[in-house]
């Protein structure tokens, strides 16, 4: 009877100790991943020994022109998308997208450029920005390197395309 009992107590211990294990806070368990830095990688997407790069931030703020016509605004809306998908398909976006509301900023851009004027002269490929809808005020940003890797993976997580 007692060993019965001992082991009884003995595998309920183990079994709490698995359940703790297999329980932890997802915070505890990202302590202790370890992360190999990988050479290549850095070199490739050009990134600096904090793992940091230069881009270009654009601010798309609300342009002195919009007082389109309903089929011309869905017209523009649908070439300035069209424009975004072909900057991050040739690597030079890595980020885009509207903010929420009506406010005057209207959304972002992330430039994989390093300097605003390489950013301005993307910036005038917009046919919203030519069209006087939209206006970019533009900033040099610090961030990291794996944003340039944003576009590949959100391939992945899209099931309609823009």
């Amino acid at each position: 009877m007692k060993t019965s009992n001992l082991i009884l107590i003995f595998s309920l211990f183990i079994l709490s100790c698995n359940q703790n294990q297999e329980n932890k806070p997802l915070n505890e368990s990202k302590n202790e991943l370890k992360f190999e830095y990988d050479s290549v990688l850095a070199k490739k997407i050009g990134a600096d020994d904090y793992g940091m790069k230069k881009y270009v931030m654009a601010f798309l703020k609300s342009g002195p022109n919009r007082s389109q016509d309903s089929i011309t605004r869905v017209q523009l809306q649908r070439a300035h998308l069209d424009n975004i998908k072909k900057l991050a398909e040739n690597g030079k976006l890595v980020l885009a997208g509207p903010f929420f509301g009506n406010d005057s900023i209207r959304g972002i851009y992330i430039f994989n450029v390093s300097s605003i004027k390489e950013a301005k002269q993307l910036t005038n490929t917009d046919p919203a920005i030519k069209a006087g809808s939209l206006v970019m005020d533009l900033k040099e940003w610090y961030g990291s390197a794996a944003l340039v890797l944003l576009n590949n993976e959100h391939k992945k997580i899209a099931k309609k395309q823009i």
